[in-house]
């Protein structure tokens, strides 16, 4: 009887790795999750639905940030002028 070798993890796809990739890139790294043969159905569907709400709500910021910076350099260039 031969014995199987148990298949050591890609270092890509170590949960360390796809969090800092989570972090970093976003929705990028949802392949990642998604190709990961330790996550269950359950878990991949509430990861993505986490990536891509908190998206969405960092997205929004940044867009209100620049609207708001925009209107606060406008004024500024026009009280030098």
């Amino acid at each position: 009887m031969i014995k199987e070798e148990p298949q050591e993890t890609k270092w890509y796809f170590k949960t360390f790795w796809i969090v800092t990739a989570l972090l970093s890139v976003g929705p990028l790294a949802l392949p990642l999750v998604w190709l990961n043969s330790r996550f269950s159905q359950k878990k991949k569907v509430i990861v993505t639905i986490i990536v891509i709400i908190l998206s969405w709500y960092l997205g929004s910021l940044l867009i209100n940030s620049l609207k708001y910076l925009k209107q606060y350099y406008g004024l500024i260039l026009q009280n030098n002028f």
